[in-house]
Parts: structure tokens; C-alpha cells; sequence
């Protein structure tokens, strides 16, 4: 029963329990800004399409109704710059974790097969290489890898945990390289809408990929534009093959999006409001916690684009996990997301206005 839970790290969130029970007994609460969670309210507009949808007895398909295809296709052109999309281009999943975590798996890799991701990184590519026993590999610039038995490429822009994006440039040569080479490129892009000093590109751009999807596949998921991590919406585009045959596997699994779900999928696509009232909240925490850290004597590397502020001390990253936690605030260690994140926080700004503000308060 433990062969295949033998082969994953320790769940990195339960080494951070004691830093939030120190946290947890500040006089005025704990400030938490470590796990990134929405906070604020479901928008109205969609809440009232999954209501509307509640009444939803039979099996929802694994593809999805014809109508969360058209917002999925329509969002993709308008927003990525995608051209020529059809429903084939489409997917939707149940949150993009499940993807990632499973997908080495559904697309039948192995022993002796790797899966490359960024050195550092969310810690779920690794776990979705070990789950097939594929071999993980992290990269600094992913041209640099042998592509010899590689068979997976993620990347990621913008980046969590660091905030970096990868410009336009940067990415056209990185799929030219990957399709020399036969290498399936899936770029995860969750963040894509949550742009601040940069204007993060899809892979699905034509600018990147010339107009074809071949061997290219990006996801995209609806947590934090809309605030809908309760809900598990995510979907994945791009490559029609790739995506027919993961669509095969699918069924047989019984991977389906909840019907009201996928309703609510479909009113949060087709609203572009809520989206910018939601990054106007995020940028006002943003704004505030980052000048509070840089007062207080951290260092803001990168952190141009996504939830969070990639801060240092210039200290072991524990050690400062500690310091915070004294003062109510608990934040995400550097190492949870690679070796290279020893001596950084990731801090998100994902709390409440209040709660944003306590911290500010604390670091004064």
C-alpha cells in the first residue's frame, strides 16, 4: 500500500504546522500569507450561474457542454491571442492540480522517461513525475537539458513561487527548441491575468507558437482570476491530438467537471469585470505589503507578475519563517519549492484587506 506514496516527498505544508501555531497566538491573530487562497467573494454573476445549474441530475460529459467549448475557444481567442481555435483545442479538468499531478500518468510515461521543470518550482510537477516513476529534472533554462528520453517540458510563466515571466522572445525560442526535438511542452499559465510590471504572453500566442499548436499545450484555471478555488475549474489548450487522446483517458477515468460547475465556468469566462475588479484588490495588497517588507529590510526579487512577493533576508529561509511567525505572520518557505528557494519567502497577498493591513502594521 506504501509503494507508490514511498516515491513522494513529505507533504511540504505539514512542516510549517508549528510556525502556525506560533503565528496563530499573536494577541491579534495570525496574518496568513502563506498557501495563496482566495479570500474574497465569488462574484455574484457566477454564483448565480451555479445555482441556476443546481438542478443537474444526470452524468456531466468529460468534455464539457457545447457551451463551456464556445467560452473556453471564445476566452482563448480574446485573451491568449489564440487563432483558429476549435472545440477539439479544449479541455476542461478538475482544477489544474489534479492535472499536473496526473498527467505524466495519462500520457503513459515511465521508468526512464523525464519530466523537466524549473528549478524552482511548484512542488506538484515533481510529485506528478514520481507518481508514473518517470525521473524529474529541473532546469535553469530548459534549451540546456538533454532531450535525449525527455518527454515532458513544463514551463511556467508566471512563475510560482518566483513571479518571473518569460517574454515573448524567450518563449518562441523555447518551443522551436522543444518541437527540434519531439519534446511535448505544457505551459502552465494560471497566473497569466495577474500581470504587474510585466504582460505575461501565452504559448498559444501566434507570435510564439506561428500560428501552430503542435506539441504545445497550455492550462489555465479560474482560481485566482475569480476566485474560484472552491469550485475546481481549470481546462487545458492547445495541441488537438494531444488533447483528444488525454480526452479518451479521461472518460474511461471518469474525470468530469461538475455540471453547475461548468455553468459557472462559462459566466466567469464571459465577464471581463469582475476580473479587474479583483486585480484592483490584489494590487493595492501588493503595493502595501511590498513596501512594508522593503522598509522592514527585505529584498523583492522578480515577483512582476502572479500572487505573490519572492522576499529574502539574506538568511537560511526557516529563520525567517520564524521571525514572522513571532509577529502573527506566516508566509511559505523558499525551500518548498526547490533548493535554489533556500533563503526566500514566498508571501502572498491573498488575505483580506484587513488582515493585509495588520501585517503592514506588524512590519512597521
Amino acid at each position: 500500500m506504501s509503494a507508490v506514496s514511498s516515491r513522494l516527498p513529505v507533504f511540504p505544508w505539514d512542516k510549517l504546522e508549528p510556525y502556525k501555531k506560533t503565528a496563530l497566538a499573536h494577541p491579534d491573530g495570525i496574518v496568513d500569507l502563506s498557501v495563496g487562497t482566495p479570500v474574497d467573494p465569488v462574484p455574484a454573476l457566477i454564483q448565480e450561474a451555479l445555482v441556476a445549474a443546481a438542478d443537474s441530475p444526470g452524468y456531466p460529459t468529460v468534455w464539457g457542454t457545447k457551451e463551456l467549448r464556445d467560452a473556453l475557444t471564445g476566452w482563448c481567442g480574446r485573451r491568449l491571442g489564440a487563432v483558429d481555435f476549435a472545440h477539439e483545442n479544449v479541455l476542461p479538468v478538475v482544477g489544474s492540480k489534479e492535472l499536473v499531478a496526473w498527467l505524466p500518468t495519462q500520457l503513459g510515461l515511465g521508468a526512464g522517461d523525464v519530466v523537466a521543470y524549473p528549478r524552482l518550482a511548484y512542488p506538484t510537477y515533481e510529485v506528478g513525475a514520481r507518481l508514473c516513476g518517470a525521473t524529474p529534472v529541473v532546469y535553469d533554462d530548459p534549451t540546456e537539458l538533454d532531450p535525449a528520453g525527455l518527454r515532458l517540458l513544463w514551463l511556467n510563466s508566471p512563475s510560482n513561487p518566483t513571479g518571473k515571466v518569460l517574454d515573448k522572445d524567450e518563449l518562441t525560442r523555447i518551443v522551436a527548441w522543444a518541437r527540434e526535438h519531439g519534446v511535448l511542452v505544457f505551459s502552465d499559465e494560471c497566473y497569466l491575468e495577474l500581470g504587474w510590471e510585466a504582460d505575461p504572453v501565452s504559448v498559444l500566442h501566434p507570435d510564439v507558437c506561428g500560428g501552430s499548436y503542435e506539441g504545445i499545450v497550455a492550462v489555465h484555471s479560474l482560481s485566482k482570476r475569480s476566485n474560484l478555488a472552491g469550485y475546481r475549474a481549470a481546462f487545458i489548450a492547445g495541441d488537438a491530438a494531444v488533447l483528444g487522446e488525454l480526452l479518451q483517458i479521461r472518460k474511461h477515468g471518469g474525470m468530469m467537471t461538475a455540471a453547475p460547475v461548468q455553468a459557472a465556468t462559462v459566466a466567469a469566462l464571459g465577464d471581463d469585470a469582475h476580473v479587474a475588479e479583483q486585480r484592483g484588490r490584489y494590487a493595492a495588497r501588493r503595493a502595501a505589503l511590498r513596501a512594508a517588507l522593503e522598509a522592514h529590510g527585505f529584498r523583492i526579487e522578480h515577483s512582476e507578475a502572479s500572487l505573490y512577493l519572492w522576499a529574502t533576508r539574506d538568511e537560511p529561509c526557516w529563520e525567517t519563517v520564524a521571525y514572522l511567525a513571532e509577529k502573527g505572520v506566516l508566509v511559505a518557505p523558499g525551500d518548498f519549492y526547490g533548493e535554489a528557494g533556500a533563503r526566500f519567502v514566498r508571501v502572498a497577498f491573498t488575505a483580506t484587506d484587513e488582515r493585509v493591513e495588520a501585517a503592514v502594521k506588524r512590519l512597521g
